[in-house]
């Protein structure tokens, strides 16, 4: 059982393994740095520790980013879109987001830019 609010909970839209999708955007700048997914309880334990904890599909855990590699995200925002079912977390990233070691993990694979 989570100790997420319960006004919070039901606003959720979860997914059928009983996720949310998690966005992580560097404050100041914007940039979206990582997608990465979250359950109630990394959602309550993100939002009383101010440190990003996510869920792990693949290992079925609860993990705080930057926990082992260091590269951590202090959170300074949290919001929910309009259909709840997207989480945003506004964060100061360390070091690298991605666990390939780029910043983001959007910086490898362009499909279309601009100057294309």
């Amino acid at each position: 059982m989570s100790g997420l609010d319960p006004a919070i909970a039901a606003r959720l839209k979860r997914n059928a393994d009983g996720l949310v999708a998690a966005i992580a955007q560097q404050r100041g700048t914007g940039e979206v740095l990582m997608m990465a997914w979250m359950d109630d309880e990394a959602l309550h334990r993100t939002l009383i520790t101010r440190r990003a904890t996510y869920f792990s599909r693949s290992r079925q855990q609860y993990w705080v980013k930057g926990e082992t590699s260091g590269h951590t995200q202090q959170v300074h925002e949290v919001r929910l879109d309009c259909d709840g079912d997207t989480i945003l977390l506004v964060v100061d990233q360390e070091g690298a987001a991605c666990h390939t070691g780029d910043r983001t993990c959007f910086d490898a694979d362009v499909l279309l830019s601009a100057e294309r």
